[in-house]
């Protein structure tokens, strides 16, 4: 015969005696005939079972449930995990990822400093893992949002420029102060597209120069789409790599991003450790650096400048001056000119013309004719003097090649 389910509850003197208080919960057992006896005597069974027909038994108290005994509970690290942005990407690779387009962003704001011939800053704003639905949600409409494939790698790259980067830059290429910029609220003109392209030739050259460290990139511009959501590279719920730039251009600011699948990027995801960032800052030594180097310098623009005579006078002789008047130098008309770069003395060369405009040939003295030029030459003769038989060089000439 199986006897009767009984509910047992332990009493409040019975729980402060158990070495782990508050684990008991209130059910309904069966107890077998071979199992022990229960702990409580009759007596506690009666008070129990008073308490539950009364109703008075606090069943409120929260039961914590554990595969495991803990000890110092409160010490437990509790996160929130959100299922719909799951994270794919370790925290140590994404600082690489962060770390590798730093240098993209100086590579490319030091390119654009020398197109636009004024300050652009860019610096890495943030830059995290969302689902690809979020990171379009986050454009502008319209914009500018460029394709951009990134062969050998499947799957392409999303780079993004804002309308508040994109017509400031504009304005100063054709010539504006970027003051009063105006920026419509309409997709790019033929001639604005054009120009853009311009600006990201120079973003692609500065995103493969970064991403050579990491592995060798082949990046290609593709299509241009103004309106966000009309591209769709990868699923919505994709796990994506959105990194956010901020674009400075003197008193004109704006965000800049770039979007990278991670499925166009799980491939070189064991390269996105430590190690490997130390290996490529090796490779940084090897001797094709200074190809590179020699390369990107080669593209620098500087002053050069063609000086025929100098010489010193005072302030009283400079306001006396009149037309007709000649300044004479210690140099005769013969004598080569001194030709500068960026304010230092190179080469020596004749002055002439060629097809009608001024020009300096370099003669081949070298540097024995620099080192024997005289560093300064002696004050001018008084303007009172009477003009010289022989002819000298005149006013200083100042021309840049």
């Amino acid at each position: 015969m199986t006897p009767a389910p009984v509910i047992v509850v332990p009493s409040a003197e019975s729980l402060a005696r158990r070495p782990f208080p508050g684990r008991y919960r209130c059910g309904v057992s069966t107890p077998a005939p071979d199992r022990t006896a229960s702990p409580l005597d009759a007596a506690e069974h009666d008070a129990l079972r008073a308490a539950v027909a009364r109703g008075d038994f606090d069943m409120s108290g929260t039961a914590q449930m554990f595969t495991r005994r803990r000890r110092g509970q409160e010490t437990v690290e509790i996160r929130p995990y959100d299922f719909k942005r799951p994270e794919r990407i370790g925290k140590e690779q994404m600082r690489a990822l962060e770390t590798l387009h730093e240098a993209f962003a100086r590579s490319f704001g030091a390119g654009l400093s020398g197109l636009l011939r004024t300050i652009v800053e860019i610096s890495v704003q943030h830059c995290e893992q969302i689902s690809y639905a979020e990171f379009i949600t986050r454009l502008p409409n319209p914009t500018s949002l460029n394709l951009l494939h990134c062969r050998p790698l499947d799957g392409h790259f999303l780079f993004e420029l804002s309308p508040t980067v994109i017509y400031p830059v504009i304005d100063r290429l054709l010539g504006g102060t970027n003051r009063d910029v105006f920026v419509p609220l309409r997709p790019m003109t033929p001639i604005e597209t054009r120009l853009v392209q311009k600006l990201l030739e120079r973003a692609i050259g500065a995103l493969r120069e970064a991403w050579q460290g990491l592995h060798p990139m082949d990046f290609a511009l593709g299509e241009m789409e103004s309106n966000p959501q009309l591209v769709q590279v990868v699923p919505p719920n994709e796990v994506v790599v959105a990194i956010t730039f901020d674009v400075r251009l003197g008193n004109c600011n704006g965000p800049m991003r770039l979007c990278l699948p991670y499925n166009a990027i799980e491939p070189l995801m064991d390269r996105l450790n430590s190690q490997s960032w130390l290996a490529a800052g090796r490779s940084r030594n090897a001797p094709d650096a200074e190809k590179r180097l020699v390369r990107s310098l080669s593209e620098a623009s500087v002053t050069v400048d063609a000086v025929l005579a100098t010489t010193t006078m005072t302030l009283a002789e400079l306001r006396g001056l009149e037309a007709g008047d000649l300044i004479v130098t210690s140099r005769t008309a013969s004598s080569p000119a001194m030709v500068r770069v960026e304010g230092r003395t190179k080469f020596v060369g004749r002055l002439g013309q060629h097809r009608g405009r001024r020009a300096v040939q370099i003669e081949p003295a070298g540097k024995a004719a620099i080192n024997a030029a005289p560093a300064s030459a002696p004050p001018i003769e008084s303007p009172a003097a009477p003009a010289p038989t022989a002819p000298h060089s005149a006013t200083p000439l100042n021309k840049a090649i």
